[in-house]
């Protein structure tokens, strides 16, 4: 499950916008949202693309993190 909060804050922490990371993908932000509340999937190559532009080391962290219940 895609951990919303620390996306947003590691985009703060970077100075970095939404808006960034969807021309980095190349899509709109209608779409990035769709994916960021798990209405879609990242591709790999997005995931990919979003880890080297952030610098972040473990994706897993962010885009595969475990929900407890």
């Amino acid at each position: 499950m895609f951990n919303q909060k620390k996306f947003k804050a590691l985009l703060v922490m970077k100075g970095k916008t939404m808006q960034n990371i969807a021309d980095l993908l190349g899509i709109n932000q209608a779409t990035l949202y769709r994916k960021i509340n798990g209405s879609s999937d990242f591709y790999r190559r997005e995931i990919q693309a979003i880890c080297t532009y952030l610098e972040i080391e473990d994706p897993n962290e962010i885009f595969f993190a475990q929900e407890i219940t």
